[in-house]
C-alpha cells in the first residue's frame, strides 16, 4: 500500500511529530491505509499499542524510509514495517545503511508478495471480499470496473487489488474493513511479523 508525498514541506511533519513522542517502537508505513491495517490487527489481537509505547507512522512513500532510519536509529528506537515487493531494494539498503544488518526479517522490516492489498485478499479469498465489496455499496462498480478492456484478462483476486487504488481514499477504507474480516489463525505473515517485531 502507497502512500504519497514527499519529505519536503509538510512531508517533515512525521519526522517532526517522532522527534518528541518518547516512542519506545515504531512501526513505519508506507501510507495511512498501511497505518490503519496494523493498528485495525493490533486491537483484534487485544494490544493497545500506544499504551505499549508504539507508534504506527506512514512515512509518506518508501522511498522516506532512508530518512525515518537515519533519524530514529540512532534514538535505539525499536523499528519495524511491512513493505510492498517492489520496494524491497530500497528498503534493504536504506537498512543496511544503517547499520541495521543485511536482511530485513531480523531488521524489522517483512516483505509482502506484492503489497498489503495483496496479501490480506489471498488471506480472505476473492469470494469473500467480493462479499465485502458488496457490504461496502460498492458491488454494481466493481463488476462495471471487471468489464473494462484492461481488466478482462486478469484474475479476480489481481481485479479486486486495482480496484482498490482506482479512487483515492478506497485504500483507507478497506484496509481496517479486510482486516477485521480475518480469520485470526490466518493472518498475512508480513502484518504478524511486524507486530510480533514490536
Amino acid at each position: 500500500m502507497r502512500g504519497h508525498g514527499t519529505m519536503s514541506g509538510r512531508g517533515h511533519e512525521p519526522l517532526r511529530r517522532l522527534a518528541p513522542v518518547g516512542a519506545d517502537a515504531v512501526v513505519l508505513v508506507e501510507g495511512v491505509s498501511d497505518q490503519l491495517a496494523v493498528e485495525a490487527l493490533a486491537a483484534r489481537r487485544g494490544r493497545d499499542l500506544a499504551a505499549e509505547g508504539v507508534a504506527v507512522v506512514p512515512i509518506g512513500g518508501a522511498r522516506n524510509i532512508r530518512r525515518f532510519l537515519d533519524l530514529l536509529v540512532p534514538r535505539g528506537i525499536r523499528l519495524a514495517g511491512p513493505c510492498d515487493a517492489n520496494e524491497e531494494r530500497d528498503f534493504r539498503l536504506a537498512v543496511e545503511r544503517s547499520g541495521l544488518g543485511s536482511e530485513l526479517g531480523p531488521a524489522g522490516f517483512y516483505v509482502c508478495d506484492a503489497d498489503l492489498e495483496d496479501e490480506l485478499i489471498r488471506c480472505l479469498g476473492a469470494a469473500r471480499v467480493e462479499r465485502i465489496v458488496e457490504i461496502e455499496g460498492e458491488l454494481a462498480r466493481f463488476r462495471t470496473f471487471r468489464k473494462q478492456p484492461a481488466q478482462r484478462a486478469r484474475s479476480i483476486e489481481a481485479q479486486l487489488r486495482r480496484f482498490m487504488g482506482t479512487r483515492g481514499g478506497r485504500k483507507i477504507q478497506y484496509a481496517p474493513v479486510l482486516v477485521d474480516a480475518l480469520d485470526l489463525a490466518r493472518v498475512p505473515r508480513p502484518l504478524d511479523g511486524v507486530l510480533a517485531h514490536v
